[in-house]
This record gives structure tokens, C-alpha cells and sequence, in this order.
């Protein structure tokens, strides 16, 4: 085994290190994603088959499903003893840069081929859908980026979520999700018998409320108004605002209804993930009626290799609330968080249809209570139907 010298910032050593990462190099493939709509355009150009333009929510719904099964898990650890050292290597953080110019490349792709007039409405449709899986993977990108120290990073975030108009998630990700999660405050944390349908529309819209809200309290805190330019919310919608007036400008107006489909589409993928990390999941409450710490059974996990090496270790969630700047390359499993049963990309498709997530799930988060659903964090409409059905342990 190779060794490996650690080096600071400054080029100091900081300890030496006999550890290889096994997954080094798989995190470039990664970069697939927003090759996605190259991708799509070739394989049209080579078969004539218009059904490519859909290759997008094909590859990730089919093939990395598949991916995941065939590749398997991984739930090794790297020693405490190179954290440090991984985390200061920075090829893994050009492994998320280089994300952005190819995002953007493919979204001025997308806009010269709508607006080149070749395009019929499905196949149009089919590239929007191709894209938005693009820029909602994109947002996983900002959220690895969004969460680190560096002022640069914390920018290249509000790049990547411009595309998807999703700009507020910079906001109330760190300042309210990482606070309230797993606890029927959060918005972005689903609950025990609701349906992703029914999640979508509360955490959308809570989501906004809370990340206006938490902006205004910043902003009050050094007597400023909310309606302003340091407003962390409304510069991230200015970069939205600019950057579909340019490509409409550029390409034409015909580009505009694709590029809303797209974000629409993009952060609907956000979200469905978001229902997939917490559900029904609850910190309970200390004497003094605060919520306990977060901790590792309190997210929903995956080791599978296939999904994580393409969202940047985003499965490993228990690590990830417990240090939330630690960076992707460096997340740990834990054998206490409950684990998922397969990937994410299976579990966005179980997630869409609720008689299979249900069959699933519910009795998984039984499981994890120990058939206890007066545990959990269940849906207020249901609570007292799950409460009739499972009863509570004696």
C-alpha cells in the first residue's frame, strides 16, 4: 500500500498517511451527469431515435438502479487517521468544479437545439426532463459546496442552484434544515404516512417561507430591510432572473417554457430526495422540552456504490448532519442509522408511486422503533389511524 504524505493549505505537512481511497477515481464519474444531454444528442444523431431525448430520467431511474444491484455496497470506512489529510486533497474538490462548466455547457446545448426549430414538443419535452435532471443533480452538487467555509465555494453553490431557480436552499438548508431536521418543524423532513405528493407542496413552500424568514432575521439583526441586494434570497433569484433572460435573448423566447420545465423538474428531484432521508424519522425531547442532538439514526442511509460515487457520497446523511462541512470524500458510515434498501435513484422511483413506498417502508420505520410508532415522526392527518392500526409497544 502506497504512502502518502498529507500536506496542508500552505504545504506543511500534516501527517503521513498509508491509506488508499478505493473510490478515488470513481468520483470523476460524477461529471456523467451533465453529460447527460450530449449524451441524449448523440445517441439521436446515431439511431434517429427520438425516445433518446428522454436518456436523462432513463439513466438515472434505470440504469443506476441497475448500477447499484450490480455493483453492490461499500461501508468501509477511512481511518480517523487520514480524515484530515482527505479532506485537504484538493483533485476531490475539482471533482465537484468541474460539475459547473459542464452543467452550463449542456444547459446552452439544450437552448441552441430548442431553439434550432428541429425539435418537435415531445422530443422538446424529453431533452427539458434530460436537462432537469441535470440542474436537480446540480443542486446536490451547491449543497456539497454550499456547506463549506470558503466564500468561493459558497458562491459556486449559488451558480449551480441558478439553474433550477432554486436559490433559497443555500438559506434554509444550512440555516433551517440542519436545525430542525427530524422534527415536524422541518419542513424538509417528511413524516410517516405522508405521501410524497403530499410532501411536495409543504416542503416547497415552507421551505421559501423559512429561508425568507431566517434572511429576515439576519438581515433585522443589522437594521437592515429584507429588500435588499445583501439579501441572500433575492441576489440567488437575480442570478435565475439573468440567466433565463440572456439564454432568452440568445436563443429566443422559445427556450423560455423549457427552461421553466426543466427547474420545475430539477428541484422536484431535490425534493423527492429530501422525502427520502427522514422519513418518519424523530429526535425526541430532552426534560427541558428541546429536542435532543442530531444523531446517526436519525437518516435514512445507503452504502450502495453505484448512486453514491454519482452524488458525491450524499447516502452517507447521518455523517453528514453531524459534520455538516465535513466534505464528501470524507463521510463514514454508521452501523446505527437505519439503512435504506437500496439507492437513492430505486427509492425515487418507489417514493413517486405510495402503495410500493408504503409496502416498503413504513414497516422498515416500525423496525427502526422498535414496533413503537408513537416513536416516529407520523403525519397528523394519519396519527391516529397508524396509531389504531400498529398500536404502541408495550
Amino acid at each position: 500500500m502506497a504512502t502518502t504524505t498529507a500536506l496542508d493549505d500552505t504545504g506543511a505537512e500534516l501527517a503521513p498517511a498509508t491509506w488508499t481511497d478505493p473510490k478515488r477515481y470513481a468520483w470523476t464519474l460524477g461529471l456523467l451527469v451533465p453529460l447527460l444531454p450530449f449524451m441524449a444528442w448523440g445517441l439521436v444523431e446515431a439511431t434517429g431515435l427520438g425516445v433518446f431525448w428522454f436518456f436523462g430520467p432513463a439513466f438515472v431511474f434505470g440504469v443506476i438502479p441497475i448500477l447499484d444491484q450490480a455493483i453492490g455496497k461499500d461501508a468501509a470506512n477511512p481511518p480517523d487517521s487520514v480524515i484530515q489529510w482527505l479532506e485537504q486533497d484538493r483533485y476531490y474538490r475539482w471533482c465537484t468544479y468541474l460539475y459547473l462548466p459542464l452543467q452550463y455547457g449542456s444547459l446552452v446545448l439544450a437552448c441552441w437545439l430548442w431553439a434550432s426549430g428541429d425539435l418537435g414538443i415531445l422530443a422538446s419535452i424529453g431533452l427539458a426532463l434530460t436537462v432537469g435532471c441535470v440542474s436537480g443533480i446540480a443542486i446536490n452538487t451547491a449543497h456539497e459546496l454550499g456547506h463549506k467555509r470558503a466564500s468561493m465555494e459558497r458562491w459556486l453553490s449559488k451558480i449551480a442552484l441558478a439553474q433550477s431557480g432554486y436559490g433559497h436552499f443555500f438559506i434554509e438548508h444550512n440555516r433551517g434544515h440542519h436545525v430542525r431536521v427530524a422534527t415536524p418543524e422541518d419542513p424538509a423532513s417528511s413524516r410517516l404516512g405522508e405521501s410524497f405528493w403530499a410532501f411536495l407542496p409543504r416542503t416547497v413552500k415552507g421551505s421559501l417561507t423559512s429561508a425568507w424568514e431566517l434572511e429576515a432575521a439576519r438581515l433585522k439583526r443589522s437594521d437592515s430591510s429584507p429588500w435588499t441586494f445583501k439579501n441572500d434570497i433575492l441576489n440567488a433569484w437575480l442570478m435565475t432572473v439573468v440567466l433565463f433572460a440572456v439564454l432568452s435573448v440568445a436563443f429566443g423566447p422559445v427556450v423560455l417554457p423549457y427552461l421553466i420545465v426543466q427547474a420545475i423538474f430539477g428541484f422536484s428531484l431535490l425534493e423527492v430526495v429530501n422525502y427520502l432521508e427522514h422519513y418518519g424519522l424523530l429526535r425526541g425531547k430532552r426534560e427541558d422540552g428541546r429536542y435532543v442532538r442530531t444523531e446517526p439514526q436519525h437518516s435514512w442511509n445507503s452504502n450502495n456504490i453505484g448512486s453514491n460515487v454519482l452524488l458525491y457520497h450524499l447516502q452517507r446523511h447521518s455523517d453528514h448532519h453531524a459534520h455538516p462541512t465535513r466534505r464528501f470524500q470524507a463521510l463514514r458510515h454508521f452501523d446505527e442509522a437505519p439503512e435504506l434498501p437500496s439507492g437513492y435513484a430505486t427509492m425515487i422511483v418507489l417514493a413517486v408511486f405510495p402503495p410500493l413506498w408504503r409496502r416498503v417502508m413504513d414497516r422498515r420505520v416500525l423496525e427502526h422503533y422498535a414496533g413503537d410508532p408513537a416513536l416516529a415522526n407520523i403525519q397528523p392527518s394519519k396519527r391516529e389511524r397508524v396509531l389504531a392500526r400498529y398500536g404502541t409497544a408495550s
